[in-house]
C-alpha cells in the first residue's frame, strides 16, 4: 500500500466518526426540541394535549419499528444510504407537520414520517457503522461518543428551536428546522460500509438475518437487555415532550424550561461520555442497574419537593447524567453477545422497546393529564419502572454466545 494510500485508510475512521458524530446530532435536535411546539401549536389550533401527545407517541413507534428495518437494509445495503434517505424522510416530516390543518396531518407527519426519518438517520445507525469501524477494546468509547454528540443535538436544538419560535413562529421554525436536515445525506457519505465491510469483518459469524433473529431470542441475556431498556424510553421520551408544559403547569416561567431541556443536553454529553468511558472498564449491566435506580430516587425526589426554578435546573442536571447514559452500554452489551454483523438489526430490536416505552410514556402523558389534570400518576409510574429495570439488568451476564463452530476465516 502506498503511503498516501495508508495515511487515507488511518484518516478513514476519524471521517467516519465526525461526520456520524454530526448526523446523530442533528438527528436527535428536532425530535428532542417537540416539547416547545406542543403550547404554540395547540393554541394556534385548538388541539387538547392528547392530541399532540397522540403525534408525538406515533413518532416514537414508528421510530422503533423501523429502527431495526433500517438497521437490517443498513447492515446488507450501506449506511449511507439509509442515512440519506433518512434525512429526506425526516424533512418531508417537519414540513408536514408545519403545515399540518387538521391532527390527522399532524400525525402522519410529526408522527409517521418524522419517526421514520429519525430511525433512518439516528445514532442507531450511526453507532452500528462506528462498531464495524474501530477495535473491539474502542468500542464502548466511541459508542459514548456518538450518543454524546446526539446529546450536543439536545443542547443545541433547544435554545435554537425556542429562539426561531419566538422570532418566526412554531410553523416557520419546523421548516427551517425540516431545511437543515437536507444537510444528513452529504454528511453520510463518508459511511459507506455495510456488514461485510470494516476491520472487525473479518473475525465475524457468518449467518443469516433470520438465524441471528432466533439465536438472540433465545439468548436470556438480550431478552433481558430488551425487556429492561423498554423503561428507558418510557421516562425519557415523557420528560421530552412533556416537560416544559408541567412546568408550565406548576407557574415556573418558560424561560426555566429552555434552560431545562438545554441543560439536560449539556450534561448529557457528560454523562454519555462517561459512560462510554465506564462500560468499557466495569459491568455494564451493574452499570446499568445504577442508573436506572439513580434514575427513580432523582424522579423522587422532583415531585416530592417543592418545584422552584432551582429545584428545575438542579434535576436537569442530574438527569441529563443520566440521560443517554445507557445507550452505550446497552449497544455494547449487543455487540458483546452476538458481534457486529447483524448489529444494526440486533440493536435495532433493543431500540424498538425503547419505543414502545416511550409510546406510551408520551401518549400517558397527554391523556393523564387530560383526563386528571396533573402528570403525578406519569410521574411515579416512571418511578416504579425504573426500579424493575434495576432488577432485570442486573443478571445479564456479559459474554459472547455460546456458538457450535468456531469463526471462519475469511
Amino acid at each position: 500500500m502506498s503511503t498516501r494510500a495508508a495515511a487515507t485508510a488511518s484518516r478513514l475512521p476519524i471521517l467516519i466518526v465526525i461526520c456520524g458524530c454530526i448526523i446523530a446530532a442533528m438527528g436527535f435536535g428536532p425530535r428532542s426540541a417537540m416539547g416547545f411546539f406542543q403550547l404554540p401549536m395547540l393554541e394556534e389550533k385548538g388541539w387538547d394535549r392528547t392530541t399532540f401527545g397522540l403525534a408525538m407517541a406515533i413518532q416514537n413507534i414508528f421510530w422503533g419499528f423501523g429502527q431495526p428495518v433500517f438497521g437490517a437494509i443498513a447492515d446488507h445495503f450501506g449506511t449511507w444510504r439509509v442515512l440519506a434517505l433518512g434525512g429526506v424522510i425526516y424533512a418531508a416530516g417537519l414540513l408536514l407537520m408545519a403545515t399540518a390543518d387538521t391532527p390527522a396531518m399532524l400525525h402522519l407527519g410529526g408522527g409517521v414520517l418524522v419517526g421514520l426519518g429519525v430511525a433512518a438517520s439516528s445514532f442507531g445507525i450511526v453507532l452500528a457503522a462506528f462498531a464495524r469501524n474501530v477495535p473491539a477494546e474502542s468500542r464502548s468509547v466511541v459508542f459514548g461518543i456518538g450518543t454524546a454528540a446526539g446529546s450536543a443535538g439536545m443542547f443545541l436544538f433547544a435554545p435554537i428551536s425556542q429562539g426561531l419560535i419566538d422570532t418566526v413562529g412554531w410553523s416557520d421554525t419546523l421548516v427551517w428546522l425540516g431545511i437543515a436536515m437536507l444537510v444528513i445525506p452529504v454528511l453520510a457519505i463518508p459511511l459507506t460500509g455495510n456488514a461485510k465491510s470494516g476491520r472487525v469483518s473479518q473475525a465475524e459469524y457468518e449467518q443469516t438475518a433470520g438465524a441471528a433473529l432466533r439465536e438472540a431470542f433465545a439468548h436470556q441475556s438480550y431478552v433481558l437487555l430488551v425487556t429492561g431498556f423498554f423503561v428507558c424510553g418510557f421516562q425519557v421520551a415523557f420528560i421530552t415532550a412533556h416537560f416544559p408544559a408541567y412546568l408550565g403547569d406548576v407557574g415556573i416561567e418558560v424561560r426555566y424550561a429552555v434552560l431545562a431541556i438545554a441543560f439536560i443536553g449539556l450534561f448529557n454529553i457528560v454523562g454519555s461520555l462517561a459512560s462510554g468511558v465506564i462500560g468499557q472498564r466495569y459491568s455494564k449491566p451493574a452499570f446499568l442497574s445504577l442508573i436506572y435506580v439513580s434514575r427513580s430516587i432523582a424522579v423522587t425526589a422532583f415531585i416530592l419537593l417543592p418545584v422552584t426554578p432551582t429545584s428545575v435546573i438542579v434535576f436537569s442536571i442530574v438527569m441529563g447524567l443520566l440521560w443517554l447514559s445507557t445507550v452505550a452500554p446497552t449497544n455494547a452489551l449487543v455487540a458483546t453477545f452476538f458481534g457486529t454483523r447483524h448489529l444494526g438489526m440486533l440493536g435495532g430490536i433493543v431500540f424498538l422497546s425503547h419505543q414502545v416505552g416511550s409510546f406510551l410514556g408520551v401518549w400517558l402523558g397527554g391523556y393523564l393529564r387530560d383526563v386528571t389534570g396533573s402528570y403525578d400518576i406519569v410521574w411515579w409510574l416512571g418511578v416504579a419502572l425504573g426500579l424493575f429495570a434495576a432488577v432485570v439488568h442486573w443478571p445479564i451476564a456479559e459474554a459472547p454466545v455460546a456458538r457450535p463452530q468456531p469463526l471462519p476465516a475469511e
